[in-house]
């Protein structure tokens, strides 16, 4: 009998920083894989496991197939023995479209559009309703083997009228049954006229007419300047003809001169009029990319559909039923309650049906089951995906994952704790236990120490970030790490790691930077009051200016809609509030929302191009006696720039090598060996180093090699403040963990006072060590000292520990959120009773860690 196989084993792994590692990883088990930020996590658990067993798997598909598939290039490691087939699990899901919603995301809605069709009670031409029969069911069987193609039809048991019943696909708000007026997304926009002068106090020429600055409408100053409006004027000051024509002027082909910079005057006898009206809509009919529609957003409003009243269905598909309720009712209830819904209509079909509608609910119920087991009860099926949380993304994602109840395939999540709170979690460690039970292996990178905690084998890679990381430091299970002097995670398994930090004292904004008292007084205070937004109904709460606010809750609890969504806008346009905000009151006058999302769009921006290291290292390079001698200037040291970039690669570093029906072939490029430049450009030394060298070095090796140059030596220094020091200059951006990106994006603004700036942070821990935690609350403390007002929605426990004030949403999510459950200093709420469940977990937490409260 062969001897049963117990482990993955990974010999030579050099993926990113991975130190040509071996290590194991045990089947039919719950794995976690913990270490700082940049240490290699992902890059063993996505870029080796993930890597290896999806594209073993793939390899045994056909030539054919193979070529229709993306494919994972094969991973560096010298050997990978006994990997099962491979799921992966992405931390980041992609925002969906506005045609998405939590029944099409989940695949619910496909079955409920079954069910109506199938078990549906329709109306007929003449207004009888035919009660639910397996007539309706047959009578799709006799047209799909009918060879005259005949309709779906039946007879009318009143009247006698045949009349066709719609089908699964009828119902598809994204197809055949789309409301006319919407095309299925349930909302009309209007052109909000207030969004047209963008400031009346303006000249046009300054650009008071705001959609005469969208692309390729600049000239259209130009052509009203020709047919006599004032464009040197402000607005307000033009006469009702001109504001007309500006506003309204007929769209045709005007003669007009167009100067150029250069003092050219061309003399164009075809120049298209749109007034600021047509300039939107016609762009938006040739709008492309997302990122031209959010910038023509801006211009409209977006209201209920009048004709489907926000269901997306064509109205005369909401006469057909099941158990008294239209699709559009149903698609309006929340996954919870569904399965009522599901007991009610079974219990009121004619016995003949019962077979068939089993089987129909059997796909709803497997559909549910993980959806509910991960706390999504509250969201109901027509819930937009655009306005859900990156964590109810996720567990949507997770959720379709799970349902599919295989055995023998290894599951590899990439932090499935986001957005999760701490009460969600124990769902969540409930689903991965059930993935084990069904014989599956599950490797989880996370930082959530109760979810390490309750894995079954814990592999720490560290020690450091970076180049400093890629070891295996310590494996075994949570007991034997708890005692393990390497472990990093032990002891805050343990809680003997010392959470609490020293709290920066309070910056007064009004005192000239002098330290204010720790209570922060009425007038020192935002408060913000929304009156009817999804689901607050009348919330009041008020922030501490110059201190550390958590907003926390359950996942759809409202914190998004209270922070992002009324909080921000509002601070952005004080003069035109949004209009679930019915009160303001603030000294703040700029607002900064940062997120975890990545910096840069491409690899071909780095944390020196983010920065402005790389345009004073063009600077030093480009005024060299040997550059200027051979005719090089700052384009010269620009990689993105075709003057500096190698011409075989493009300056990328990489070329591709389509292997047809493999996995496309990465190779270093053989002209510029990786380094992105000409050779020649290469070649050009600044004090011994040449601009690649100085790209490839660390911001830590590079700090003593600027101490003379100021501008680069203050960014590197910034880099170091907030923990970035292991990274390269020339390291690519998006690569970054979320936590990084957030922090990069903070350079900016640790220069400056920020004494009526108010920084927004959404779930900023995404992807941190709890070390890296406290280096990020450093960074905080220093916005603090800087006079920032700092806002954080998390389900972090040690950013709650040490914030000075916390405002929890609840009691739960969905209609079961939207109410103020806690709002007061840390120390205060901890020793008061509440209904905050939030607050519980961070007592448990606070005697855990033995801290005083």
């Amino acid at each position: 009998m062969p001897e049963k196989i117990e482990q993955i084993e990974v010999r030579g792994g050099r993926v990113h920083n991975l130190k040509n590692i071996d290590v194991d990883i045990p089947l039919n088990q719950f794995v976690a894989i913990s270490g700082p930020s940049g240490s290699g996590k992902s890059s063993l658990a996505m870029g080796i496991l993930y890597a290896e067993g999806s594209r073993r798997y793939l390899e045994a598909l056909s030539t054919y197939t193979r070529r229709r598939i993306g494919q994972s290039s094969r991973a560096e490691v010298r050997e990978v023995k006994h990997i099962p087939s491979a799921i992966a699990l992405r931390q980041r899901p992609g925002v969906p479209s506005e045609r998405s919603t939590v029944g099409s995301m989940s695949e619910i809605f496909n079955v409920v559009r079954l069910v109506f069709s199938r078990l549906g009670s329709p109306v007929c031409p003449n207004g009888h309703r035919v009660s639910p029969s397996i007539a309706i069911a047959q009578a799709f069987d006799k047209a799909s083997s009918s060879e005259d193609g005949d309709s779906w039809t039946i007879d009318c048991p009143t009247c006698g009228v045949a009349f066709p019943v719609p089908t699964a696909a009828d119902f598809a708000f994204n197809g055949d049954g789309a409301c006319l007026t919407c095309h299925g997304t349930g909302q009309v926009r209007e052109i909000d006229d207030d969004t047209i002068i963008k400031d009346e106090n303006l000249t046009i020429d300054a650009g008071a007419v705001a959609p005469w600055r969208l692309p390729g409408r600049a000239f259209m100053a130009t052509i009203a300047r020709s047919r006599g409006v004032r464009t040197d004027v402000p607005y307000k000051d033009l006469t009702d003809k001109e504001k007309d024509f500006v506003l309204y002027g007929e769209k045709k082909r005007y003669p007009v001169n167009l100067h150029t910079s250069t003092g050219r005057v061309y003399n164009n006898n075809n120049s298209l009029y749109e007034n600021a009206y047509d300039a939107i809509k016609d762009s938006l009919a040739t709008v492309k990319s997302e990122g031209a529609m959010k910038r023509l957003n801006k211009f409209f409003i977006f209201k209920t559909c009048p004709v489907c009243h926000g269901s997306r269905i064509k109205p005369e598909l909401l006469k057909q039923t099941v158990n008294g309720k239209n699709i559009a009712e149903v698609a309006d209830l929340t996954l919870g309650s569904l399965q009522d819904w599901r007991d009610e209509t079974l219990a009121n079909l004619p016995d003949n049906m019962q077979k068939m509608a089993d089987v129909i609910f059997e796909e709803l119920t497997n559909n549910l089951r993980p959806l509910l087991q991960l706390g999504l009860d509250y969201l109901s099926l027509s819930r937009s995906g655009n306005t859900l949380s990156t964590g109810e993304l996720q567990r949507i994602q997770l959720a379709k994952t799970l349902r599919t109840e295989t055995t023998g395939v290894l599951y590899v999540l990439d932090e499935p704790s986001i957005g999760l709170h701490p009460d969600n979690v124990k769902g969540l460690i409930s689903v991965f236990r059930e993935l084990i039970a069904q014989g599956n292996s599950l490797v989880v990178v996370d930082h959530n120490v109760d979810l390490i905690a309750a894995a079954d084998w814990i592999i720490e890679v560290g020690p450091g970030s970076g180049v400093q990381g890629g070891n295996i430091i310590a494996k075994g299970t949570p007991a034997e790490l708890t005692k393990n002097k390497k472990s990093l995670i032990g002891p805050y398994l343990d809680g003997t790691a010392d959470i609490m930090q020293k709290k920066t004292a309070p910056v007064n904004a009004a005192d000239n930077g002098k330290t204010a008292p720790e209570a922060p007084s009425n007038d020192t205070q935002t408060v913000l009051e929304v009156a009817n937004y999804f689901n607050l109904d009348d919330v009041t709460v008020s922030l501490p200016e110059h201190q550390i606010s958590t907003v926390t809750g359950f996942s759809g609890a409202g914190k998004s809609s209270l922070i992002l969504d009324s909080l921000v806008p509002a601070l952005e346009n004080q003069q035109k509030l949004p209009t679930q905000v019915k009160k303001l009151k603030t000294t703040m006058k700029h607002v900064v929302s940062v997120d975890a999302k990545p910096v840069g769009k491409n690899t071909r921006s780095s944390v020196a191009t983010y920065t402005t290291i790389m345009d004073n290292l063009r600077h030093l390079f480009a005024d060299l006696p040997e550059s200027k001698e051979k005719g090089y200037d700052l384009s010269s040291f620009s990689y993105n720039n075709k003057a500096g970039a190698c011409p075989n690669c493009g300056g990328l570093g990489m070329v591709g090598l389509d292997v047809q029906y493999l996995a496309d072939v990465e190779e270093v490029c053989p002209v510029c060996e990786g380094n992105r430049f000409k050779p020649e450009i290469s070649a050009i030394k600044w004090r011994g180093y040449s601009i690649v060298d100085l790209l490839n070095l660390s911001v830590k090796e590079a700090l003593p090699v600027f101490k003379d140059e100021k501008k680069i030596e203050r960014e590197l220094q910034l880099l170091q403040e907030i923990g970035l020091d292991y990274l390269a200059l020339g390291q690519s951006t998006p690569s970054l963990s979320g936590g990084e990106a957030q922090r990069l994006k903070l350079v900016k603004h640790l220069n400056k006072s920020q004494k009526q700036t108010l920084f927004v942070f959404d779930e900023p821990t995404i992807g941190l060590h709890p070390r890296d935690v406290e280096t990020l609350l450093e960074v905080f403390n220093k916005l603090k000292q800087k006079g920032a007002t700092i806002v954080i929605i998390t389900h972090d426990l040690d950013l709650m520990t040490n914030a000075d004030y916390l405002i929890d949403l609840g009691p739960r999510g969905g209609s079961a959120g939207g109410q103020l459950m806690a709002q007061g200093t840390i120390q205060d709420l901890l020793k008061k009773k509440t209904n905050s469940l939030t607050l519980e977990y961070l007592k448990q937490h606070f005697d855990k860690f033995n801290l005083a409260y």
